[in-house]
Parts: structure tokens; C-alpha cells; sequence
């Protein structure tokens, strides 16, 4: 079967099949739905390197235009839906309208923290000298990576 689906890990603006791949099957029958990179601490660490580089592009753009982007990547997810959910419930066995619901879920954080990017007020305290205040502000600080398991169901 022919994936519906990119099967490359995309780093530094590029898609890349990696050395070595491994075979994702449909716990149901068995059937390989698709074979993907199997990437290493070395794929991890370039990534890291090159959303460091981009980041600070993302932290200088105006917050409403930080949530537009991210507005953006959620409608195009929920355009999508019913494809999404139809690739978690073939790699994990999930019926499809749980699956759909787990890519909605996703989805949607996409829309709470781009709305959030928006309310990024900071705040004025008084200090205990009466003419002196403190000045925080909320702004984009670094790269956060994460590693999840695949290990549904």
C-alpha cells in the first residue's frame, strides 16, 4: 500500500528518507502501512541545531502574527481530519471516530496556544521602595524538543 502520507522526517527545511527505516504495521492485519526513518540521537541533535537557528525569526514576529500561523495549522488540521484519523486508527487500531476525536484533541492546541500567543501581557509590581516598579514580559524563549512513545495500543 502506498502511504497518503509523507514518510520522510523533515529537518532544516529538508525531507529526508534517513540511512535506516523501519516498517509500521496495522496492528488489526499486519498489513505495512508505511516504512519511515528510523533516526538517531545525531538526526535529533541536528534538528534541535536548526530550530535553534530558526528561532529567532519565530520570536520576532508580532505575537498576532504567531497566532495567525498557528490558527493556520490548525484549520488545515481539521480540513483534514478524517484522513488523520483514518492513518491513527490504521497504525494504532483505535475505531475511527476515537481516532478522529485524539486528532481533533491534537489539533486543538494548536488553536489554545496560538489564541495564547495573543495574551502574552506581562506585568507591572511594586517593589517595596514605593518608587520603583518591576517589568516582566512573556516572550518566546528557546527550542523545546520532545520525544513521545509510539507504543499504542
Amino acid at each position: 500500500m502506498k502511504p497518503s502520507f509523507r514518510t520522510e522526517a523533515y529537518i532544516d527545511g529538508k525531507w529526508r528518507s534517513g540511512a535506516k527505516r523501519f516498517q509500521v504495521f496495522n496492528p488489526a492485519n499486519q498489513d505495512v502501512i508505511a516504512e519511515v526513518p528510523d533516526l538517531g540521537a545525531a538526526d535529533a541533535e541536528e534538528a534541535i541545531a536548526a530550530a535553534h537557528r530558526a528561532f529567532p525569526t519565530w520570536a520576532a514576529k508580532p505575537a498576532k502574527e504567531r497566532a495567525q500561523i498557528m490558527r493556520a495549522w490548525f484549520d488545515l488540521m481539521m480540513a483534514d481530519i478524517d484522513r488523520l484519523g483514518r492513518l491513527i486508527s490504521l497504525e494504532g487500531g483505535k475505531p475511527i471516530a476515537e481516532a478522529r476525536g485524539e486528532a481533533a484533541y491534537g489539533a486543538s492546541f494548536m488553536e489554545w496556544f496560538g489564541e495564547e500567543a495573543k495574551r502574552a501581557y506581562g506585568r507591572v509590581i511594586p517593589t517595596t521602595t514605593g518608587t520603583r516598579r518591576y517589568v516582566t514580559m512573556k516572550q518566546p524563549i528557546g527550542v523545546c524538543a520532545a520525544i513521545t512513545p509510539w507504543n499504542f495500543p
